[in-house]
């Protein structure tokens, strides 16, 4: 059986965790390929809400061997945490498998993380201040600390020591901090955190091949979402990393022959954290309602979201650049008391109409989205169990967002709970 990958198709918070669990059972191996604690999936199971930071949302069932791949940024005291807190509430995390290859966030990353945001001013790009980004580019520069490093002392050390040379530096020289202890940093790192991990860290890539080699399902599940890619984004208010599918094959160790099937997560209406351009964002009462309706806080960070109409030119783009094969909506039990909705259809901007998404930034910023306008259901769709039992109008609604997105719809959310997902065949 082939991969299947899962990711968002707009600016994160879609319900990729909800989706996940709801596939995970026709899966032997869930993957996290890339992302940290910066992003939060929450998954309800009969009424308890678990909220997910590093962990793949497949760790909820018993039958599945969650791997956090080597695309991955490991904070290791907030995943040990994050396991604690599951396993005081009967969830086994003793299947997990952390790649050696995946990177660490140490704590200069955070430090510099918070100094650098808090340096912009104005021009500040909404991090999480996880030190995320600051992991990332330790990557690239080729002077990261990774997580096989822990289970040798010696390297870790030799590595600290020649990094943390030029981190206190900075610190010191440029945001006039007093510098931090290696010994510290190592005594944390070495004496805490590895032998708490080590019997998780291992070949993430071999095992995921060796699954798919006899017939496994394998589920990518992707962090934060397209509009937050590092190349595809609305750079720069986005993440340091790839969520987009093709970024799957990279943070997991697996060619795009093993793909098989692409799924497009998004909610019926638009959200995004942070600061950056967002065409069709709505403030006043109806912002308001969307926020109050769909609880559009931030799992970690409890920032409020900034919320908007369906955007179908992004989502359109999203669709193209990730070859999605299918869309889930989620969320469309919020636009229950709405008299009318609004789909952006396309910009308008300098006097010219776009259909796809600007390559221009500045473009994009001046955008004026052109709507059309679409019918309410003005009942409740919380307890809708199938295609046929929902109201005229939210089927024409999915149905127009399918049309203008360009993929068909196969789920719909109508609620929180596990159960509250209904199969699809909106083309």
């Amino acid at each position: 059986m082939p991969a299947t990958i899962l990711i968002g198709a707009q600016w994160g918070d879609e319900g990729k965790g909800k989706l996940t669990d709801l596939l995970a059972k026709e899966m032997e191996v869930v993957v996290r390929y890339q992302g940290g604690h910066n992003a939060g999936h929450t998954v309800v199971v009969d009424s308890e809400r678990f909220a997910l930071q590093l962990l793949p949302s497949g760790v909820l069932y018993p039958h599945i061997t969650p791997v956090i791949g080597n695309g991955v940024v490991v904070d290791p005291k907030v995943l040990i945490e994050e396991m604690d807190a599951l396993e005081a509430r009967g969830v086994d995390c003793s299947r997990l498998v952390i790649s050696g290859s995946a990177h660490l966030i140490m704590p200069y990353h955070q430090e510099l993380d918070a100094l650098t945001e808090r340096y912009l001013g104005k021009n500040r790009l909404g991090t999480t201040k996880r030190g995320i980004g600051p992991a990332y580019a330790d990557k690239a520069a080729r002077v990261g600390l990774r997580v096989q490093d822990l289970l040798d002392p010696k390297i870790f050390r030799q590595k600290l020591d020649v990094v943390l040379k030029e981190k206190n530096l900075i610190l010191a020289k440029v945001y006039n901090r007093l510098g931090l202890s290696a010994a510290d940093i190592a005594g944390a790192y070495l004496d805490q955190y590895a032998p708490r991990l080590a019997p998780q860290i291992g070949d993430s890539v071999g095992l995921v091949h060796e699954a798919l080699a006899r017939g496994a399902g394998v589920l990518l599940e992707g962090a934060q979402a397209t509009f937050l890619d590092l190349d595809h984004g609305t750079y720069p208010f986005v993440t340091s990393s790839n969520p987009v599918a093709g970024g799957a094959c990279t943070g997991a160790g697996i060619g795009p022959r093993h793909i098989s099937r692409v799924i497009g997560i998004a909610k019926a209406y638009m959200t995004r954290v942070g600061a950056g351009p967002f065409p069709t964002e709505v403030a006043g009462e109806e912002g308001d309602a969307l926020v109050a309706r769909g609880h559009e806080w931030g799992t970690n960070t409890g920032r409020r979201r900034r919320t908007g109409w369906f955007d179908a030119v992004m989502v359109r783009h999203a669709v193209r650049l990730n070859s999605l094969d299918e869309l889930v909506i989620t969320k469309l039990d919020v636009l229950d008391t709405f008299e009318k909705l609004k789909v952006c259809v396309a910009y308008e901007a300098g006097g010219k109409r776009y259909e796809q998404l600007p390559w221009h930034q500045s473009v994009l910023y001046e955008a004026v989205p052109v709507y059309e306008e679409l019918p309410g259901w003005r009942c409740e769709t919380t307890r809708v169990q199938h295609e046929d039992d929902l109201p005229g109008p939210a089927r024409k609604y999915l149905g127009f967002l399918a049309e203008q997105s360009g993929a068909p719809i196969s789920y719909v959310g109508v609620g929180p709970e596990r159960a509250q997902v209904v199969a699809l065949n909106v083309r």
